[in-house]
């Protein structure tokens, strides 16, 4: 396993921040870093958080826990199906103590049991396992989930809650004083908090609203929160109040009745993780370090300082490349690796000061979907913002002269290419929509519900469907297309047209090599002898050469064409038959073929080495829907 590798930024984080955790006196925050580091931050004065020590995993860092019984102690929890225990001291000085190391899957998330000698470990095998911190040997399995378990948390009184995918909440008693319970909901549970009392355990539900469960999983308060998914919760000290993180990009306040006391949104934020201590609130960023709240009032005491530009999304227009980032730059270089314009300086547009998750174009004109829920329009002058959607907008394409996006709640938005109006609403698929591709009289969607599918908004025909989320779909023309999953594997199937105007794949065949979901795909050369390329969670470009015919042949030709210091995000098809290749380490290649129809590396460029060296930028004047309608 390859061990991530990418330069420091400033003090803080060089990618966005997946997990905040405070020490429970509140004097130390502990944040966890698509990076693979975590840094424990001195909180004593909150408005100057005060970087002490970096601890790093191999992989991204998912969760952090801090020890009831001794305040130097913490755990951390890795994709690199690790979780270690460290002592940090007063100064800052940390020790590895132990390392719990024979998980099979990624640990999203872990806990304490109030003895402060035995962790709680769950991971997206669906297990949640005890161990004792004190020598690091396994213990027990106290639970199961039928899909990812996504988090646990431990009561006062040493009850164990776990939350999954599957929508199970289950609350189980590892010494055995308490008969386990469960609760099952129809879609995922994403996050879970008892309060501190542990007479209420606070669930995230994906409907957007919070469900405030007794210790048996009765249900007290279902509190409603926002459109899009409510991912994490945290509560007051005193239990008077809770703060919610929600895929709408804001945190949201309540006190335990369930009323509405404040609502932050802030388009850096990203509120996959909260934490409450001292009076300050901690949450996520997709900046270089956390954001911190006043509980009472609202009020930011503190944000970060530097952006982070990992590419998510890429699209072309004309002879340039687009790179949509985390930051909310759109970075242009020209397709043959030059720079774009202006004697030799890469260009950038400041869309937005939040994460860009999908770009498309429509001539000169620039479409991006964002995080914070909306979709905007550049022209080359004018930057237009359209009406929040309710949800994030991982995937756009244009259809016949409309703009379809598709968002975090499995919809597919019908909006004015123009105006950003919203034309129609459609209920698409049962979970995020990932990625769309457009495809002469239609286009393919790839979705968290498994599916690949192929048609215009309505009546689609699903065309394959693989053993997890789906991340990435990519056409070659209307004859081929490829899918990359969360399952570790890339399916490729010929595309057929059928007489009653659906689409059915033929000839699919399933492509083995990554060790770890497969994040994008992408589809270079002729339809009936294609080359997949495909960019994975374990840093690896891979390469097929498909033989429709022979699917153990297309097997045994993959390779590893390149390896990244971080995972590969996205692709691209250009139009001269080439693919663009990013990943998260802000590295972007042109991949092409030789004569012998080889995938080969054709131009390589950092895009952080670029935007460092040879930048302009470019302010637009920016209009939402809202002033026009005004």
């Amino acid at each position: 396993m390859r061990t991530i590798d990418l330069p420091a930024s400033g003090s803080g984080h060089s990618a966005p921040l997946t997990h905040v955790g405070f020490r429970p006196d509140g004097q130390r925050l502990a944040t966890c870093s698509y990076d693979g580091t975590v840094i424990v931050w001195d909180t004593v004065d909150p408005s100057r958080p005060v970087p002490l020590t970096r601890l790093r995993h191999r992989r991204l860092v998912n969760a952090s826990a801090w020890n009831p019984a001794d305040p130097e102690v913490l755990a951390t929890a890795s994709a690199d199906k690790t979780v270690a225990v460290w002592r940090v001291d007063a100064r800052g000085r940390s020790t590895l103590h132990t390392v719990l190391a024979r998980h099979t899957d990624d640990i999203n998330s872990v806990a304490w049991l109030p003895d402060g000698e035995r962790l709680i470990c769950v991971s997206e095998d669906g297990r949640a396992t005890l161990w004792s911190a004190v020598d690091g040997t396994f213990i027990s399995e106290v639970g199961s989930h039928e899909a990812h378990c996504m988090m646990v948390s431990v009561s006062e009184q040493g009850l164990v809650a776990t939350v999954g995918e599957d929508g199970l909440v289950a609350v189980s008693d590892p010494d055995g004083t308490t008969a386990p319970v469960t609760r099952r909901y129809d879609s995922s549970i994403e996050g879970c908090a008892w309060s501190h009392s542990g007479r209420l355990l606070a669930v995230a539900r994906d409907d957007g609203a919070v469900d405030l469960l007794s210790a048996d999983l009765d249900l007290v308060r279902t509190v409603p929160v926002s459109t899009s998914a409510a991912r994490a919760v945290a509560w007051a000290e005193d239990d008077s109040s809770f703060v919610v993180g929600a895929y709408d990009g804001a945190l949201h306040w309540f006190d335990v009745v369930g009323t509405r006391l404040h609502r932050v949104e802030d388009r850096r934020v990203w509120p996959r993780s909260v934490a409450v201590a001292g009076g300050v609130v901690a949450a996520g960023s997709f900046w270089n370090g956390p954001h911190l709240y006043d509980l009472t009032t609202g009020r930011e005491i503190t944000a970060p300082d530097g952006a982070t530009h990992g590419p998510n999304a890429l699209a072309q227009r004309g002879d340039e490349l687009l790179i949509g980032t985390d930051s909310g730059l759109v970075v242009a270089v020209r397709t043959d690796g030059s720079a774009a314009e202006d004697n030799g300086a890469v260009r950038t547009t400041a869309f937005t000061d939040g994460p860009i998750l999908s770009l498309a174009t429509d001539g000169d004109t620039v479409y991006a979907g964002t995080y914070s829920g909306h979709v905007l329009r550049h022209d080359g002058t004018t930057l237009t913002a359209s009406a929040g959607l309710g949800a994030p907008v991982p995937s756009l394409t244009v259809h016949e002269g409309t703009l379809v996006a598709g968002t975090y709640n499995g919809e597919f938005l019908l909006l004015d290419p123009d105006t950003l109006d919203v034309r129609e609403r459609i209920e698409a698929h049962d979970g995020s929509v990932k990625s769309l591709t457009a495809v002469a009289g239609g286009f393919l969607s790839a979705a968290t519900d498994r599916t690949v599918e192929a048609g215009g908004p309505r009546g689609r025909s699903r065309l394959w469907e693989h053993g997890n989320l789906v991340n990435a779909v990519a056409a070659l023309g209307t004859e081929a297309a490829a899918s990359a999953s969360r399952d570790h594997t890339v399916k490729a199937g010929r595309l057929v047209r059928q007489d009653d105007g659906g689409w059915r794949a033929e000839r699919v065949q399933t492509l083995l090599g990554p060790d770890e979901s497969v994040k994008c795909v992408a589809l270079l050369g002729a339809a009936e002898r294609p080359v997949v390329l495909a960019g994975s969670y374990d840093f690896g470009l891979y390469a097929w050469q498909v033989d429709w015919d022979d699917s153990a042949a297309t097997l045994a030709s993959g390779r590893v064409l390149a390896e990244f210091a971080q995972g590969l995000s996205c692709m691209l098809r250009l139009t001269d038959g080439t693919v663009a290749v990013a990943g998260w380490d802000g590295r972007v290649l042109v991949v092409g073929q030789d004569r012998a129809g080889r995938a080969g590396i054709r131009t390589s460029l950092h895009l952080n080495e670029l935007l460092t060296t040879r930048t302009t930028s470019r302010t637009a004047e920016i209009r939402t829907s809202e002033s026009r309608a005004a």
